[in-house]
């Protein structure tokens, strides 16, 4: 009797610890992935699921609108957990969309997805509103310089290096624009750029900025920034080095590189080149310099992972976010972080960027993505609309008119910007 009541009290135990065993929680994560990268990414996820019972997170991709989904589903509160973000993005922050994770990354093991410490400080300003910290950069993608080896050895020019300046770039692409085939007509150019790289890559190079550190100011009209404009529309105007938009017209700089067309391009470090330009040896190295300021700092694209400020799970989210972060830290190229930025980390992720590996860690050390402002989607917006498209598009062609249009420009970008807060930029 008393050995069948011990049973009975055993199993009733049992029963009582079964039903008592919380159930993970579901986290919702949301991304524009599609196709391979989708896939990519949910067997990334599906490993951090295995044995976790803690949370189980849910990839949802939203391919179409993705940003147009989002901010619907924000208003209405259907957003996921957690969401991904670009860098022009962030700014939704000021709107209390996203959660601050200062607590989220507070005990931080070193050298790892929540240690703040480990990422370019470049890219990382861009998850940054009035000095709170509202996501982590998962990726960061700076331009570099491509080239055709076989092109330089024909023109017996010397290969583009680290300490190559604008003027050593332009003499090269000069001498590399020809008539190949003799026709009167010249079919081979130094390089082309319209619109991309961005333009501010530039302006910093020569010393400018089109938004202050203290976020007060957007000095477009600034000799520096001027200057670095100028040297932009030379790669776009000059017919000695560059196509024309006839020649360029419903065609990549990647189509027109591959083609052996053009021998030089500006290209993201994630771009492929290197490896699927077939028949073309490629060589890659950071964007020139500029010649007075010998500043090389070159944009980098990042995007970021936040958490939806109305979850109702913020520890499992956090946990989730400093999870999938750092599989994708180590999937991604380039990664974000200090401690990833090494030859052997970048070729485990990308194998067949391995004979470039370095050239792109070299620009890892100067890059910088935007720096972000409550406002920056329409902000950004009026630079482009009212500043660079017309310049870029040649409807003032005397330098006059571009000083005239910068002043004019600056101040309408001025009435979007929050006035003077600190900000973490480099």
């Amino acid at each position: 009797m008393k050995c069948a009541l011990r049973c009975a009290s055993l199993s009733v135990l049992l029963i009582l610890s079964v039903a008592c065993t919380p159930s993970p929680v579901t986290i919702h994560l949301a991304t524009w992935t599609t196709g391979n990268e989708a896939a990519q990414l949910q067997k990334l996820i599906d490993h951090i699921n295995a044995g976790n019972t803690e949370y189980q997170i849910v990839h949802t991709p939203l391919a179409s609108d993705y940003y147009t989904q989002i901010q619907t589903q924000l208003v209405n509160g259907s957003a996921a957990d957690l969401l991904w973000m670009d860098q022009s993005h962030m700014s939704w922050a000021a709107d209390n969309h996203f959660l601050p994770l200062q607590d989220c990354v507070a005990n931080a093991t070193p050298k790892s997805a929540g240690d703040i410490q480990d990422y370019f400080p470049g890219i990382l300003q861009t998850d940054y509103q009035n000095n709170m910290l509202y996501g982590l950069p998962w990726v960061a993608q700076p331009v570099v310089l491509y080239y055709n080896k076989s092109m330089f050895d024909a023109a017996k020019l010397a290969y583009p290096t680290v300490d190559w300046t604008w003027d050593d770039f332009t003499n090269a692409a000069k001498s590399l624009t020809k008539d190949i085939n003799g026709d009167g007509t010249v079919d081979q150019w130094g390089t082309t750029a319209n619109g991309w790289p961005p333009p501010q890559m530039f302006i910093w190079q020569a010393g400018g900025a089109v938004i202050s550190p203290d976020l007060a100011t957007s000095p477009i009209d600034s000799k520096e920034a001027l200057d670095g404009m100028n040297f932009y529309l030379s790669m776009i105007i000059d017919p000695a080095m560059a196509p024309s938009a006839d020649v360029t017209q419903g065609k990549s700089f990647s189509d027109l590189f591959k083609a052996g067309r053009v021998a030089m391009v500006f290209a993201s470090a994630t771009d492929d080149l290197d490896y699927n330009a077939p028949g073309i040896d490629v060589g890659v190295v950071p964007p020139p310099m500029n010649p007075t300021t010998r500043s090389s700092i070159t944009y980098a694209w990042t995007a970021s992972m936040v958490i939806n400020a109305a979850t109702q799970h913020s520890k499992e989210s956090c946990d989730a976010l400093l999870a999938v972060s750092e599989a994708i830290d180590n999937w991604k190229i380039l990664s974000p972080r200090i401690s990833q930025a090494t030859v052997a980390h970048l070729v485990a992720s990308e194998p067949r960027k391995a004979a470039n590996a370095q050239a792109f860690l070299d620009a890892t050390e100067n890059m910088s993505a935007f720096r972000i402002v409550p406002k920056y989607i329409e902000w950004e917006d009026t630079l482009w609309s009212q500043y660079f498209s017309p310049l870029l598009n040649q409807e003032n062609d005397e330098a006059p008119s571009m000083v005239a249009l910068a002043s004019d420009v600056r101040l309408q970008l001025e009435g979007l910007l929050p006035g003077a807060t600190p900000t973490p930029a480099p």
